[in-house]
């Protein structure tokens, strides 16, 4: 009995899960139709045959391969038709297969119209562009030469016409200013590709499939390009040629003449920061020569902009970077060491491996003629890495020494740090200011390099010690988030980040903490002009901490760990469940003007740490700090998109990165209102994740047997610290009524002893506010509290001098009722209220009544009753008998409408993972 009913069981189960499945013939090729049909089985379909194309060199097509290990019948007829005529056997060996559709994810040959109409649901085709644009068989080539905007891919119904059947679906996707054939495909036609074929083999399951008749409105044709008519029409705009170039990348090349020698070239970009100095090269049918630069060929287009390429290759197949041109001979060969050479013996038979068709692997073995294709140089690329680690390789690393003996000086090279980028080219503003010569980055950071808003506009920011302009900013614009945003997702999908070993991600944040260490006093100078931040408090917390943070979170990096579960066991078999922790993708960080570097630290090394990739909006009002700290993670080694820096405002920045369908995390630190904007926008657009620390009106309670020294040192360092400008400063004190005179009198006395100044001066214990309209903002918040009927009792005026400096204010008699006893000053106005001697949890009723929630503190010198206090405040952080002592390892986040998701420690680094709960039966 217990035989049958498990028979019956497995059997109903399995009946289900065959449920609307289809039989299968995948005709077809490459590594994009072994994933369909690897996903197909997976899903349950059956593929009763695949019909391939011969092997080559002695190696299977991919898709060849994996239908032999799974014993699926594999068909490798090298033609169909004879001079137009279907071949009878050929036809008679796709029929004996009994498929019930045909599914061709790529296919290179000509297949009969009775082998297309024979299966009972027809055939479906998959074609790397939104038909009816760009039929034909250099659809994504001519996507990019036509500068289209936007590329996708259209799996239709198989007709006898020529990519014109019926549409089934199509999907869409941006094309980035410099994609490529290779980046457009491995970034969404490949892996979105993919996932439509299953879709739309599922949907013909469900007899859901539509066919939608294609129009020929738009409608466009082009042949498969040569190398005789790819040269470069020079006598065009500059984003014409860079189309024309990217379009043919890398087949068959786009090509000019230099010096009167045919030249392919290879990685183009626009040009978008001032064209670099150089040496000129003559290129036949330009309007002016081209430069040799540091960087590459730069070429100039018939409207006065600019192009740059990255690589050469000459008529013998010889590939060098452009901007080595003009060395006259090759680099001396290197003699390597011991374990240099058990290296190279390492990589020669992983070349093997790959080149099974030739017998040895000599010196001048090229890569290619030997028989490699593309998806062999990413198993060349990935092997290597793997046996090898700590050497970075890419794909383009292989193109550019395709013989043995020029990979393994390529690799040697590249393992002794001899083979680095060109530096990184920036165009400062300087400034001899506090003894020192301070060289200032001002324009946006996108991809690894520092280039002008795409539209231009520039704003001041400005020096709050006496209202001068620092320098131009370059205002970002929609666009320029956008190219932030797809250089980020570049990097964390395609590039070195997102594969880096955990170790080595730390290792490079430490590096970057030991730089920003090394350029302690530039960042506090820059800080202090661009803020008003005191330049000694800007040298330990500002600087100082955003060191300790980054070093912190570098040391978390290969500790972010999973868990095992113990489930019920799916008997007779055993499983095996666990979670993994992984980064989100591209993150989007907004950080306010108080702490402008420390902020920064406080969101991204959690972020970075994680393995994400991020853009950064810096204030409007204090850029300065986040663009010199770009600088460094350039000279971190940090690679190119993982960190990009888009200064502008909220409002148009913040807004777009709220929006953007491609971020898939925002932190944000501001106020309140815009916090919940931001979060709506997220939610709108694709429910990101968000983590928001906002407004405060952080309670402060002073009791009577409290050390009164102390309480009057911290309860002035819980208003006035960073000249009030702080997140958890003490927006409201209850004094205890035995102890508030007293309190109130040294307070004053200790005010009257502050001196007020230059930020630089390093006896100034309180700077300017950080600008003008926050001044008037403070200003006009004392003379509300006037009105109101509070007592002013010092200061709540700004001071007679230039810049933007505030008094430190104090207000005492401040009723609960009151504006200032309910809202948020930010700035260095101290807010007292009495408390009856002795009521404990009235004076807590009247701390807690607030919307806020960021942080509160209590003296005391009754352990019991801090305890008590501590325990019934509604605040994310609560000082006891001290005031502001955050450190990197605590959780900082707040309450109710002071935001939630918290910055610091462990839990920081849960901001920015996801958990994945894996479940294995063995």
């Amino acid at each position: 009995m217990w035989t049958a009913n498990t028979i019956m069981r497995k059997f109903s189960t399995s009946s289900a899960y065959c449920q609307n499945k289809l039989k299968l013939a995948l005709i077809g090729q490459s590594l994009f139709g072994q994933e369909v049909y690897t996903s197909l089985r997976k899903q349950g379909h059956k593929v009763v045959g695949v019909f391939t194309v011969p092997d080559k060199d002695g190696k299977a097509d991919p898709l060849a391969a994996v239908a032999e290990k799974d014993g699926t019948p594999v068909f490798k007829f090298p033609r169909w038709r004879v001079k137009g005529e279907p071949i009878p056997e050929v036809v008679e060996a796709y029929k004996s297969v009994g498929a019930e559709l045909n599914v061709m994810p790529f296919c290179s040959q000509f297949i009969p119209m009775n082998v297309i109409d024979y299966p009972k649901h027809g055939s479906i085709i998959y074609h790397p562009s939104l038909l009816p644009r760009h039929r034909g068989a250099s659809s994504i080539n001519w996507t990019l030469i036509e500068g289209d905007k936007n590329a996708g891919f259209s799996i239709f119904w198989a007709d006898d016409g020529l990519d014109t059947g019926p549409i089934l679906l199509q999907r869409e996707c941006s094309v980035d200013p410099n994609d490529t054939v290779d980046t457009l495909y491995n970034r969404f036609l490949f892996p979105e590709g993919i996932k439509a074929m299953v879709e739309a083999v599922q949907l013909i399951a469900d007899g859901k499939a539509p066919k939608i008749p294609q129009t020929e409105e738009g409608a466009s044709y082009e042949g498969i390009q040569k190398k005789s008519n790819a040269k470069v029409n020079l006598a065009q705009s500059a984003e014409a040629m860079h189309n024309w170039i990217r379009g043919h990348d890398k087949v068959p090349g786009a090509w000019v003449t230099i010096d009167g020698k045919p030249v392919t070239l290879y990685t183009s970009s626009m040009l978008s920061v001032s064209v670099p100095a150089g040496q000129p090269v003559e290129v036949e049918g330009a309007s002016q020569p081209g430069l040799i630069t540091k960087s590459g060929l730069v070429l100039f287009g018939s409207d006065g902009k600019a192009l740059q390429v990255k690589n050469l290759q000459f008529e013998d197949g010889k590939m060098i970077p452009a901007s080595k041109y003009f060395s006259s001979e090759e680099s001396a060969s290197l003699e390597l060491t011991d374990e240099e050479k058990k290296m190279a013996e390492e990589i020669k038979a992983i070349w093997k491996g790959i080149l099974s068709n030739i017998s040895s692997i000599e010196e001048t073995t090229d890569f290619f003629k030997s028989g490699a294709a593309s998806m062999d140089v990413v198993r060349l690329v990935e092997e290597v890495k793997q046996k090898c680690g700590g050497v970075q390789l890419q794909n383009e690393d292989v193109y550019m020494a395709s013989t043995f003996q020029s990979f393994i000086q390529m690799f040697v090279r590249r393992l002794r740090g001899e083979d680095q980028e060109e530096e990184l080219v920036i165009d400062y503003v300087t400034k001899e200011v506090n003894n020192m010569t301070l060289k200032m980055p001002y324009q946006c950071f996108i991809n690894g390099s520092f280039e002008d808003a795409e539209d231009g506009k520039t704003y001041n920011t400005v020096n709050p010690t006496d209202g001068s302009v620092i320098c131009k900013v370059s205002y970002a614009s929609v666009a320029d988030v956008d190219r932030a945003v797809s250089a980020a997702k570049a990097a964390f999908v395609n590039g070195p980040w997102g594969k880096m070993n955990p170790r080595d991600r730390g290792r490079l944040l430490y590096r970057l903490a030991d730089l920003m260490e090394e350029h302690q006093e530039e960042l506090a100078t820059i800080e202090a002009i661009d803020s008003g931040a005191v330049y000694t408090l800007a040298l330990k917390t500002h600087v100082g901490m955003s060191v300790q943070t980054f070093r912190y979170f570098a040391g978390w990096c290969d500790k972010i760990q999973g868990s095992t579960i113990p489930i019920n066991q799916a008997r007779p078999n055993r499983n095996l469940t666990f979670t993994k922790k992984e980064p989100l993708g591209v993150c989007a960080i907004v950080i306010p003007w108080n702490y402008p570097l420390m902020m920064l630290a406080w969101k991204s090394a959690a972020c970075l740490a994680a393995g994400n990739t991020l853009v950064l909006k810096p204030a409007q009002v204090t850029p300065l700090t986040a663009l010199k700290f770009a600088e460094l993670t350039v000279k971190a080694g940090i690679p190119k998109g993982v960190v990009n820096i888009v200064p502008g405002s909220g409002g148009l920045v913040g807004q777009r990165m709220s929006d953007h369908p491609d971020i898939r995390k925002l932190g944000f630190t501001g106020s309140t209102p815009i916090g919940k904007q931001i979060m709506k926008s997220c939610a709108v657009s694709n429910l990101k994740k968000v983590s928001l620390e906002l407004g405060g009106k952080s309670p402060l309670i002073i009791f009577s047997d409290c050390d009164m020294d102390k309480a009057v040192r911290m309860g002035m360092s819980s208003v006035y610290f960073n000249k009030g400008e702080n997140c958890i400063a003490a927006g409201r004190l209850f004094v205890e009524e035995s102890i508030h005179d007293e309190f109130i009198t040294r307070v004053v006395d200790e005010i009257k002893r502050m001196k007020i100044g230059d930020p630089l001066d390093r006896s100034t214990d309180h700077g300017p506010q950080n600008h003008k309209a926050h001044l008037d903002k403070l200003v006009e918040y004392c003379e509300i509290g006037v009105k109101e009927g509070a007592t002013l009792v010092y200061g709540g005026k700004q001071v007679d001098r230039p810049g933007f400096f505030m008094e430190p204010t104090v207000f005492t008699e401040v009723e609960d009722h009151m504006f200032i006893a309910k809202e948020e000053s930010f700035g260095p106005v101290m807010v007292v209220s009495k408390f009856r001697d002795g009521d404990v949890d009235d004076v807590l009723r009247r701390a807690n009544d607030t919307e806020f929630g960021l942080a509160s503190g209590v003296f005391t010198r009754d352990i019991n009753k801090a305890m008590y206090v501590s325990e019934r405040l509604e605040a994310g952080t609560v000082f006891v008998n001290t005031y502001n002592k955050t450190d990197v390892a605590a959780p900082f986040g707040g309450f109710k409408q002071s935001g939630f998701g918290k910055d610091l420690g462990e839990d920081a680094l849960h901001e920015y993972l996801r958990t994945k709960a894996i479940t294995v039966e063995y």
